[in-house]
This record gives structure tokens, C-alpha cells and sequence, in this order.
């Protein structure tokens, strides 16, 4: 009777196995879980980013104000009727040359 209750033990630690090592696993389960968790985290950033890129697109197809920008802060360009202004900060400049 010991022996058939020590075999019944056995074969039921055989047959638990696949289940918590085996391919299909709940250990390989919750670790695909936290893959998906962090992929889709991933995903909304990017979905996010891709909303912006897609308004400013639109923006930029559609109105005159957003190239105007642009132009203006990337470009360095000003209109005909404009005149641009530099202003220096002379106390970095003061300050470098009374340190030489």
C-alpha cells in the first residue's frame, strides 16, 4: 500500500510539472503578461507622439501661421517690412574678458 500511495505521489509530481515549468507554463504566462504590460506602454508613448507629429502635419497643410513659425525660429528668416534687432548680453562678454 505504501508503494501505490508513493507511485500515486510521483505521478502526480510528473504531472504537475508541465505545468509550472513546462512551455506553457504560468511562470512563462506571467512573464509574457509583464512583456505585453511594457509593450503596450510602449506603444501609447508612440501613439501619442505620432497624434502630435500628425497635428502639426495638419497645421502645417493647412495654415500660413505655422510655416510663418518655422520659418522664423528655424530658418532665421524676417519679412520684407521688418527689421530684426540682436540683442548681446554684455555682462558674459564683460565677464570673459575681465577673467583673461
Amino acid at each position: 500500500m505504501k508503494k501505490l500511495a508513493f507511485l500515486l505521489v510521483v505521478l502526480i509530481a510528473l504531472a504537475q510539472y508541465p505545468l509550472w515549468y513546462g512551455k506553457g507554463s504560468w511562470l512563462n504566462v506571467l512573464e509574457i503578461d509583464q512583456e505585453v504590460a511594457a509593450q503596450r506602454k510602449i506603444n501609447q508613448k508612440l501613439q501619442n507622439r505620432n497624434t502630435v507629429l500628425e497635428a502639426e502635419v495638419n497645421n502645417l497643410k493647412k495654415g500660413l501661421d505655422a510655416i510663418e513659425e518655422l520659418a522664423r525660429n528655424e530658418l532665421g528668416m524676417i519679412r520684407n517690412d521688418e527689421v530684426f534687432f540682436q540683442v548681446l548680453d554684455n555682462n558674459k562678454e564683460g565677464s570673459s574678458q575681465q577673467r583673461e
